[in-house]
């Protein structure tokens, strides 16, 4: 018994040396445009979605999440924050997607949790890129880009263009918001007016 474990001891310790000479030898490759493992996808994945529902577990959603003006405010702040990654009603890829490893969730199309996007949003996602817009953005911000995630599947691409111009300015993005918005929705535009062009 005894001699059996010296050899599964001594087993796992060559196996954790052989794991950290193949990462220290630079041997992996940490390229965007080289997909993962599917087994090393699998597990990334269940170790995401578990500490997801974890952390967000104890999140309340506000009352108000259904207030027309916090989905309106939520509106602008996709627009000019997200869209880009995230796409929009009627937009199928933007400039930056195609270079995204993992791809972001088209969020047009699916319905997240409210807790686990608030979380997310706030915290952001190691080794992706999703950023921690908790850092610059505070709570009731965040609570309404989740207002609006819970309306936008379903919107038309014209309906998602009318509630972001009526949408309020960014005021935590500076005064390079407008500009950033503006760019967001010529995309937009572009992207709807070249689908119905066929």
């Amino acid at each position: 018994m005894k001699n059996t474990l010296i050899v599964l001891l001594a087993a796992a310790l060559a196996v954790a040396l052989g794991i950290f000479g193949y990462m220290w030898l630079g041997m992996y490759n940490m390229g965007a445009d080289s997909p993962h493992w599917k087994a090393t996808v699998a597990m990334l994945t269940m170790m995401r979605e578990r500490s997801i529902e974890k952390h967000a577990a104890s999140i309340e959603v506000p009352n108000d999440i259904n207030d027309p003006a916090i989905i309106l405010k939520g509106a602008g702040q996709y627009a000019a924050m997200c869209a880009g990654c995230h796409l929009a009603p009627g937009v199928t890829d933007s400039e930056i997607r195609p270079g995204l490893y993992p791809q972001p969730p088209n969020l047009s199309q699916v319905r997240v949790d409210p807790r686990q996007a608030f979380w997310v949003i706030k915290h952001g996602i190691k080794m992706s890129a999703m950023p921690a817009w908790g850092f610059s953005h505070d709570d009731a911000t965040i609570w309404s880009m989740v207002a609006f995630l819970q309306k936008m599947p379903g919107m038309t691409p014209a309906e998602y263009h009318a509630i972001v111009a009526k949408a309020p300015p960014d005021e935590d993005m500076g005064p390079m918001d407008s500009g950033a918005m503006m760019q967001s929705h010529a995309h937009a535009d572009r992207a709807s007016s070249h689908t119905h062009d066929h």
